[in-house]
């Protein structure tokens, strides 16, 4: 599925994620990354609440985000402001077991830590996708719940990827399409889902949206 670029208006993400960006790009659009304000603390907003679920946080931390995206907006001169009719997308994605979040791993050892609690077991991946126009006319969201199985880790394994670096800028510490795609044998969902992005029910989202310009 893609759109073409005419049919919508402008995107912003806020979102350093790569893998957002280029789930976006190859259905056909090209995404303005916002940079995060330089007094935001991304530690904080992702703190999960007391007693609070893995649904709950991924949903209340995607709309933060968004948010948090339209005051930085909203803070630029008119000239470099995005025009009204203008999406906002922002989004979060958390690995959950057993009933508990998994963020993005603070260091090497939370890492391991949680690559070992995967092993050889079924976990959820919950992505939600937040979009609001830039005059907050209208908005929507998406949740997107999948489930990957994991086969067995073994210590020097979960070691060689920790030190690959790839699992420190992910949730639960590991991403479907680098080197840990080749020990999950089962995923039940979307697989951009699982990547950070649902793309079908992001880009039915951004439809919608675009509709009412």
């Amino acid at each position: 599925m893609k759109l073409k670029n005419s049919s919508i208006p402008a995107i912003y993400l806020a979102s350093q994620s790569p893998r957002r960006r280029d789930l976006l790009r190859s259905a056909g659009l090209a995404p303005i990354v916002i940079a995060p304000d330089s007094d935001q603390d991304p530690e904080q907003l992702e703190r999960t609440l007391p007693g609070e679920v893995p649904l709950a946080y991924v949903k209340r931390v995607a709309n933060a985000k968004l948010q948090q995206a339209l005051l930085q907006l909203n803070r630029l001169s008119p000239q470099r402001r995005p025009r009204p009719a203008d999406l906002i997308i922002a989004a979060d994605t958390v690995v959950a077991l057993d009933g508990e979040s998994l963020g993005k791993p603070a260091n090497r050892s939370q890492a391991g830590k949680m690559l070992a609690r995967l092993s050889d077991k079924t976990h959820e991946v919950i992505t939600s996708v937040s979009i609001s126009r830039f005059d907050v006319r209208d908005s929507g969201e998406v949740t997107v719940r999948s489930e990957v199985t994991f086969a067995p880790l073994s210590q020097a394994w979960i070691k060689a990827y920790v030190d690959s670096k790839e699992p420190m800028d992910k949730a639960g510490g590991y991403g479907i399409q680098g080197a840990a795609g080749s020990l999950i044998p089962r995923i039940s969902g979307s697989y951009s889902g699982i990547m950070g992005l649902p793309l079908h029910e992001t880009l039915l989202l951004i439809q919608r949206l675009s509709r009412k310009r």
